[in-house]
């Protein structure tokens, strides 16, 4: 197994996570098999009770791990699926040898830090290293680990320490350290100063680690006297000095780094020369000039709580880009607080509400996404009653679906106090509720979470056709409120059509409005799966109803030429384990009230 290790110095934020992700698939490109791992310093186990504010999104695995964000650049950039052991933090490596030393596995030692905490990691990342991830059997051939935080947190020593033994244990020609710095440009006098990169380089070769190549960050390419004073002061050849500066968009990385031949300096550093082949990155180039050169636009409204912070949905607008590039659109994200569309905005802040509607109003589709808490519930709820009233596109995940719901149950079925026990625990018309599985006394790890199988109740609905007239699929959850089964007919016999189901058929994962241009709320999470050649069907589908692709790319769907969702031979001729397989029916028997939407 050879391994490439990527750290970070001078400041947090220069792109860690993508620069590791592109070196997988540049290493991926020239042939070779690639895993990742990602090391966070934190104590938290997982990143499930962290807030969005607070460390970006939770990414959500098809095991059921709650990771950090930048194991969703990996799976997006490598189409691979990852496990939860794939993210390493410092509460999971303390929290294994504290269970350890309860059995009394240490035999009555000592437990420290040096050696059975960083023995701990380093068995961590060779356990997991070999585990498969691209669906072929054995092992990959390379193990991308980035290493979170900034070298000299107090945070990382352990790990420092760890990935030190580690690289001397596994030996030269197996080990390769990037280590990502900041060469900035100072205002004043217009130069590239090097200082920063120097600085962090003696900090990391201090700690026992010695970068074989430097990734350095910069608005502008590094003059070529830039690079020989890094050489010379940092112990590493000039052929090994890149630089990643500014790009049009997040694709271009990878071809950056092959452009400047990084690839061939981590295969010298890992004896692989002789063994890959040079990086065939055609699809992904093609891909990245398209997306350059998109002028056509589509607006999306993303109305949520975190809008202050773009990561907090990074891969709800990855999954966006993803079917706009494949509608030919160049997308444009209105952020909106949901906050700002309720009344009480209008009277405190008039100027913040009026920006707001105009906003949505413009908007050539409605997404309301995943979330917690209550603040800014009013304002979702306003703008999913728009987007249906108004016939403009809407998206509902988890959330987004739930008061959705919540909506159509107030203003269809009359009734007004309708709502989710999450947010009025009295209400009489509970229309969202507590899962009965659900934890009330912790948490983190407690939710319905991971990877679930939600059976089509008809092959003669949107969603269905989408994903290519399968009779499942098996998409990310991570929930604690479901939608209130005892309330189900009523919504249907309104015209809200439940149709997609999970295996029970009591749990509601699906929904259609009939006779709307697209107006469809699922309580899984279709972004996590999304990828830039395989865009998320749902996203695909939102992108090209909010401009008149729709009936195209429905068509396509079906006839199984739809970037990675035509159905397999078992999707095709599985029926539902319950045998209750309908293909012009809903579960119940309904036609949904003969408001179907044929295309």
């Amino acid at each position: 197994m050879k391994y490439v290790l990527v750290t970070g110095g001078v400041v947090s934020g220069l792109g860690k996570g993508v620069t590791a992700s592109s070196i997988g698939l540049i290493l991926q490109a020239c042939g070779l098999r690639v895993t990742s791992i990602k090391i966070d310093p934190y104590l938290n186990i997982d990143a499930g009770t962290m807030s969005p504010f607070e460390h970006g999104e939770v990414f959500v695995l098809d095991d059921g791990g709650e990771v950090d964000l930048d194991l969703g650049n990996y799976e997006r950039f490598l189409d691979v699926k990852l496990t939860r052991d794939n993210n390493i933090t410092t509460g999971k490596i303390y929290q294994s040898v504290l269970e350890k030393e309860r059995r009394g596995d240490y035999l009555g030692k000592t437990v420290q830090v040096v050696h059975h905490i960083t023995d701990a990691i380093q068995e961590w990342i060779e356990r997991v290293a070999v585990i498969p991830v691209d669906g072929k059997d054995g092992p990959a051939d390379v193990c991308v680990i980035e290493l979170g935080g900034t070298i000299g947190d107090i945070e990382s020593m352990p790990f420092i320490e760890a990935l030190g033994q580690f690289s001397y244990r596994v030996g030269t020609g197996n080990f390769c350290l990037i280590h990502v710095s900041l060469v900035p440009v100072l205002n004043v006098v217009g130069e590239q100063k090097t200082k920063p990169t120097q600085h962090s380089v003696k900090g990391l070769r201090s700690l026992g680690l010695t970068p074989n190549i430097l990734a350095c960050r910069s608005t502008k390419q590094l003059d070529e006297t830039i690079k020989e004073k890094l050489s010379r002061f940092c112990h590493v050849p000039v052929e090994n000095i890149v630089t990643l500066y500014d790009v049009s968009n997040i694709w271009r990385v990878p071809l950056l780094l092959r452009d400047q031949k990084a690839h061939e300096a981590i295969l010298r550093a890992l004896n692989l020369k002789g063994v890959a082949m040079e990086p065939a990155l055609g699809e992904w180039e093609s891909r990245a000039e398209l997306c350059d050169n998109l002028h056509d636009p589509v607006r999306v409204a993303m109305v949520g709580k975190y809008t202050g912070l773009s990561d907090s949905y990074l891969s709800v607008v990855k999954a966006l880009l993803h079917a706009a590039v494949a509608c030919r659109r160049k997308l444009l994200v209105d952020w909106i607080a949901a906050g700002d569309l309720e009344e009480i905005t209008e009277k405190e802040n008039p100027e913040n509400y009026k920006s707001a509607w105009d906003l949505l109003k413009g908007a050539n589709a409605i997404l309301v996404p995943g979330g917690f808490g209550d603040r800014g519930v009013e304002g979702k709820i306003l703008a999913a009653k728009y987007a249906r009233e108004s016939g403009i596109p809407y998206l509902g995940i988890c959330l987004g679906m739930q008061i959705a719901v919540i909506e159509f149950a107030r203003s269809i079925l009359g009734l007004k106090d309708a709502n989710s026990t999450e947010f009025d625990l009295n209400t009489p018309n509970p229309c969202v509720i507590f899962m009965p599985e659900g934890s009330k006394t912790h948490m983190g790890g407690t939710m319905r979470l991971g990877s679930r199988r939600t059976y089509f109740q008809t092959t003669d609905c949107i969603s269905a056709k989408l994903y290519g007239n399968v009779n499942f699929i098996d998409e990310r959850h991570r929930h604690r409120y479901e939608v209130n089964p005892k309330m189900v007919k009523q919504l249907e016999a309104a015209g809200l059509c439940f149709t997609g189901k999970d295996e029970s058929g009591h749990r509601m994962e699906i929904f259609e409005l009939c006779n709307h241009s697209y107006y469809v709320g699922v309580q899984f999470h279709p972004e996590f799966k999304s990828r830039p050649g395989k865009p998320s069907a749902l996203f695909k589908g939102l992108i090209a109803a909010s401009c008149g692709q729709l009936s195209d790319v429905v068509e396509k769907s079906v006839c199984g030429l739809s970037n990675g969702h035509s159905p397999t031979k078992s999707q095709k001729h599985d029926k539902l384990s319950n045998g209750s397989l309908q293909h012009d029916k809903l579960a119940n028997g309904s036609h949904c009230n003969g408001n179907r939407i044929h295309i």
